[in-house]
């Protein structure tokens, strides 16, 4: 939605971050390569080769606090990709938030509309399918 908005570095960085918290519970579903897919379209690097960075030096990376709200908002649509918010994925959320310099409570209400986000898009998908053929 807003990664086009980041710097080139920020845009690799982002990528190893979603990358990492994708496969942070020890499984890729299908929503969440979904999901990889689309960022990587998003930002040009469908050919971007991943490096294996660390939490500690993706994260240096961002500097504005308008990169780190993306970041964010993009992280938390890739968890809530699956339906399922993992232990794992809290405590990483909450070290991104911590290295931000966010509250911890800042994104609670966050967290709900990035929910409603996903139920609209679902609804969207539902809608356009239309009727099967032959009715």
């Amino acid at each position: 939605m807003f990664l086009n908005e980041l710097q080139p570095e920020e845009k690799v960085a982002f990528l190893e971050l979603a990358t990492l918290m994708a496969n942070i519970d020890g499984k890729l579903s299908v929503f969440e390569s979904s999901v990889l897919d689309k960022y990587q379209k998003e930002m040009g690097l469908e050919n971007y080769k991943l490096k294996g960075l660390s939490m500690d030096e993706i994260l240096k990376t961002f500097k504005s606090e308008r990169s780190k709200y993306i970041v964010l908002t993009e992280i938390f649509q890739l968890i809530y990709a699956d339906g399922v918010y993992h232990d794992r994925e809290a405590e990483a959320v909450r070290l991104i938030k911590e290295h931000f310099g966010f509250a911890a409570d800042e994104f609670a209400d966050f967290k709900d509309w990035i929910e409603k986000i996903k139920e609209l898009s679902m609804t969207k998908v539902e809608t356009n399918k239309g009727p099967s053929p032959g009715n």
